[in-house]
């Protein structure tokens, strides 16, 4: 535990206690330095560092809870110090407008400070912000900076479990008489108070084994055969993580062996994908960058006799590795394997017909991934990226830990399901003489009524049961945002699972839950209304001249902005509320007030057809059952689709064994018509909004023209299960 040490006439910096908050580090705090002394930081083996800022670094850098807080590259981390040394503006009276006109500006298109993840500047100058009670409350309602309201409600939401108590206690501090002697930290009743009690977070860390700070060096190695999805992205969002953690480094690699499924749009894919996830990756290299240096060494390896050429039929290879039996040709000489090599090099007819195979110790190994793997085959088709140069193409598990080991890579993350290969792996790399890489496991990422296998994926795609990679119902990194997932939650869900090597079978909710407290906040509100079977409500003292009022909306976020609502003596309702509703009752028009429903006019299948009543505006909306959205009777409103998704499968999980074909779900998307208000054309795609009374929406198609519908994808919100 730190010790916090601050004058004795000074109330303790809220962004220190803010950022310690954040990061999980625990401190106490001591008044006892003499008036208008900067403050100290004690660490624990009795070291002291001085200065506001300076306790900013060094606390972000020793973040427990939230990796790159501060340390980032060169160019990100010189920002972060330059928000650091400008975040003082905000405590001078006459600049403290100025300043958040300044930020408003900054924050117009971008969600964080730096880059796409939370760091020690954005808290910063939230502590400012908060710390400026009444008067940051009031610009916050007079909706005067959006962008800087939007930005601030989003980190207090994010962060609420650890800094809505701070806020709380700091307020009270600083309204409550300076304190005159030590603080007691054992004392129960004060350790809630912020400047007598302990900063601390229960969000778990996880290390890698043998790490030195500064020389970690990972890879992410996925292979263009198809887009990145959720259970790529926590592979690379943990590469992520442990570089910031040990201050190391990232290569995007393309695992580009199987010209067969590969393709340069599926590289153009990751790499956005990648980006899009914020990996900050050194360079991009490709297992083709070596595919020369590759055969020297299996020709290498067949010399030493440590490999040798196979033409056995690929089903009776299959047969004997799974019963132990050695191949004919496991102990042919060396001359005949090099060869049969050249002829595979060649692509001839003979050498279509053969494999090279490592060989190991015992074909009767109990691991059978130890029973001498295949490490190159013969195929002619041209190479995405190279075209015919080579007629052979070397196996992962040939190439990647050759390649691992000459990158200089220290740790490879690889996810439990290759645990079995791990023997094999440092098999490999002892038998080429290089530098042994470590292994860290976790466990691959499963969540219900999902396919992550892009052979499968693939076969949705090309049998257009959805309408491609970035379908809002596929795992891909593109379908998920495209349904309204915002990269924060992921990286959230991702990281709160950890590294564990645990196997789950994850549900969506979780992750949709934490998506909804991101949103939720700061989405603006609007109206909509079933198209089929709507009814008109007629008000006979409504207003004879239609009138317009001008609403937030968001009423808990004036950032969203305002919307104007238009009041006419006819309005729209929809037929499931009209059927609720029983003659004379009293019902709640949300935005407007009460009125009494004196007339139901009914058709013969049942449904209403029109409804008459009369405004009472002096009545309570507490008392009333119904609260009713409602839309006027213009030809301003606009015409929507509302689309609800389902589970492509309509199996929890799908055995190894099992054709996922047989649990297909051919009724995984629903559109319905709908009217919306007039607002909702300035809509834009990508855009988030809240349909009162129906949940969530991403825009997909903006408004284009009064004849073609706006398109809005349902967002789950972790309470409600998809239909399937």
């Amino acid at each position: 535990m730190m010790e916090l040490l601050i004058a004795s006439d000074a109330t303790p910096p809220l962004s220190v206690l803010a950022t310690a908050k954040v990061a999980g580090v625990s401190l106490t705090v001591n008044p006892t330095l003499t008036a208008g002394s900067p403050p100290v930081l004690v660490l624990a083996n009795g070291l002291k560092l001085r200065g506001t800022n300076v306790l900013l670094k060094y606390l972000a850098r020793t973040s427990t809870a939230i990796p790159n807080l501060y340390q980032r590259d060169a160019f990100e981390t010189g920002q972060i110090d330059e928000w650091l040394d400008y975040a003082p503006i905000f405590s001078s009276g006459s600049e403290y407008e100025g300043a958040c006109k300044y930020v408003d500006g900054y924050l117009l298109h971008r969600t964080f400070l730096i880059g796409h993840t939370l760091s020690v500047a954005d808290i910063t100058i939230w502590s400012y912000l908060a710390g400026a009670g009444k008067r940051w409350e009031s610009l916050m309602k007079s909706k005067k900076y959006q962008n800087l309201g939007r930005w601030y409600t989003m980190i207090s939401t994010q962060h609420a479990a650890v800094l809505d108590e701070l806020t709380s206690a700091f307020s009270k501090k600083k309204d409550s008489s300076k304190p005159s002697s030590s603080t007691n930290v054992t004392d129960e009743s004060n350790k809630k108070q912020i400047a007598n009690g302990v900063v601390n977070s229960n969000r778990p860390e996880f290390d890698l084994p043998h790490a030195e700070m500064g020389k970690v060096c990972l890879r992410f190695a996925p292979e263009p055969s198809g887009f990145l999805h959720i259970g790529h992205a926590k592979a690379a969002l943990l590469n992520q993580y442990f570089a910031q953690k040990y201050n190391g480094k990232i290569i995007l690699r393309f695992d580009d062996t199987n010209p067969a499924k590969e393709s340069n749009e599926f590289v153009d894919s990751l790499i956005t994908d990648v980006g899009t996830l914020g990996i900050k990756y050194e360079k991009i290299t490709y297992t083709s960058d070596y595919f020369q240096i590759l055969m020297e060494m299996a020709e290498k390896l067949i010399k030493e006799g440590k490999a040798y050429i196979d033409d056995t039929p690929r089903e009776q290879m299959k047969h004997e590795r799974m019963e132990g039996i050695e191949s004919k040709c496991r102990n042919q000489s060396i001359d005949e394997n090099i060869k049969l090599w050249n002829q595979m090099i060649l692509g001839t007819e003979r050498g279509l017909q053969c494999c090279l195979r490592g060989k190991f110790p015992s074909m009767q190994d109990p691991n059978k991934s130890m029973r001498d793997p295949v490490y190159y085959r013969c195929n002619p088709m041209p190479h995405h990226r190279i075209g015919s140069k080579y007629k052979i193409y070397p196996t992962y598990d040939f190439a990647c830990p050759f390649v691992d080991s000459y990158e200089g890579i220290t740790h490879a993350l690889r996810s439990s399901e290759y645990h079995d290969r791990n023997p094999q792996y440092f098999k490999v790399q002892e038998d080429m003489g290089l530098r042994k890489v470590h292994i860290y496991e976790f466990s691959r990422l499963n969540m219900v009524y999902t396919l992550l296998s892009k052979r499968k994926l693939l076969w949705f795609v090309e049998n257009r049961k959805v309408d491609g990679w970035d379908d809002a119902r596929f795992p891909t990194v593109q379908g998920i945002v495209r349904r309204g997932l915002q990269i924060e939650a992921l990286i959230q869900f991702i990281l709160e699972q950890g590294a564990s090597k645990n196997l789950n079978l994850m549900e969506w909710d979780k992750l949709w839950n934490i998506n909804k407290r991101i949103i939720d906040p700061v989405c603006p509100r609007h109206t909509a209304i079933i198209e089929e079977n709507r009814v008109l409500l007629t008000l006979l003292d409504g207003p004879h001249k239609p009138f317009v009022r001008v609403l937030p909306k968001h009423k808990k976020h004036p950032a969203a902005g305002d919307k104007a609502t238009t009041f006419t003596k006819k309005i729209w309702i929809e037929q499931v509320d009209a059927k609720a509703i029983n003659p004379n009752e009293e019902i709640t028009l949300m935005d407007w007030g009460n009125a009494i429903v004196k007339e139901i006019k009914k058709g013969e299948n049942g449904n209403v057809t029109e409804l008459i009543g009369v405004l009472h505006l002096e009545g309570s909306v507490k008392t009333t059952k119904l609260k009713l959205t409602w839309l006027p009777e213009t030809n301003e409103l606009v015409p929507l689709s509302l689309v609800e998704f389902g589970y492509l499968i309509t199996k929890k999980k799908v055995e190894e064994d099992e054709d996922f074909v047989d649990v297909v779900n051919t009724d995984s998307k629903k559109e319905i018509g709908a009217l919306g208000d007039s607002n909702m054309r300035n809509v834009k795609r990508g855009d988030i909004v809240q349909l009162e009374r129906k949940g969530y929406f991403r825009c997909d198609v903006p408004f284009i023209r009064p004849s073609k519908p706006i398109v809005l994808y349902a967002i789950p919100d972790g309470r409600q299960t998809a239909t399937k």
